[in-house]
């Protein structure tokens, strides 16, 4: 275990700006994960992370002290930083202490769909991002397809959002999506309030494609005519529409409640 206790060390430096600048974690391809829950999940699903930070009251709590042990055991990196120093780093207010820096997944996109897999486009809210990623893992969706105006999948906030889900998926950034829903061999659902045919009415038996668009415009026009299904979720009451969120969620379940029966 490595201590740092000055402001001024180098590698402070860098893992502050690190944690405080999405253009600096796009450029160096890493970002952080905090708190027991995400590092838990990476260590178990993903192996040993670039480095643990951790903060010197931490070091005293049971769960990050598992968590340096297994690190420690297998030769892991970990850093210890005194409370002040890590909460100028930590997004989290009130968090427990620990994070993993780790290097985040470069993947080129297949050309063609052919597993169950969801599409964003231009969804930026990244509290939504992160509630359909942990969604889609949950339903046993495996792929994601993010447009260039969707909501950076490795931030803080959809990584807190998304609860571990990132480590079961494979997810694929700054995608041209319309050549893939133009070309695609299944089935591909966009979501409209528009539309006519009810979500409860179409067959989902086999792989399909979930294309969820912008929270307030919704799937942009060519892709929503490119899909081969435009589906409503019909409910009640004077709301105009479902948060997108929450309808990714509905969409996988009904998914999976069609497969299971």
């Amino acid at each position: 275990m490595k201590t740092i206790t000055s402001r001024d060390n180098a590698q402070y430096k860098d893992l502050k700006h690190l944690a405080g600048s999405s253009q600096a974690r796009k450029k160096v391809g890493q970002t952080l994960l905090d708190g027991v829950h995400l590092c838990q999940a990476y260590l178990q699903l993903r192996g040993l992370p670039q480095q643990c930070v951790v903060s010197e009251t931490a070091l005293h709590n049971p769960e990050v002290g598992d968590i340096v042990g297994q690190l420690e055991a297998r030769h892991g990196h970990v850093l210890a930083l005194p409370d002040a120093l890590y909460k100028a780093v930590s997004q989290v207010e009130h968090g427990v202490g620990v994070m993993f820096l780790i290097d985040t997944p470069e993947r080129a996109a297949p050309a063609a769909l052919s597993v169950s897999a969801v599409l964003l486009d231009n969804v930026q809210d990244p509290g939504n991002v992160g509630s359909i990623l942990r969604s889609a893992a949950a339903a046993g969706i495996t792929q994601v397809y993010c447009s260039a105006g969707t909501a950076f999948c490795w931030s803080p906030k959809v990584l807190r959002a998304a609860m571990g889900a990132h480590f079961v998926l494979e997810i694929f950034e700054n995608v041209d999506l319309a050549p893939l829903v133009q070309g695609s061999p299944i089935a591909t659902l966009a979501t409209s309030g528009y539309a006519t045919q009810r979500l409860y009415d179409v067959d989902l038996r086999q792989p399909v494609a979930w294309l969820f668009g912008h929270e307030g415009q919704g799937v942009a026009d060519d892709l929503l005519s490119a899909a081969r299904h435009q589906v409503v979720i019909p409910h009640l009451g004077q709301v105009e529409s479902l948060n997108v969120a929450a309808c990714a969620a509905v969409c996988f379940f009904e998914q999976v409640r069609q497969n299971q029966g």
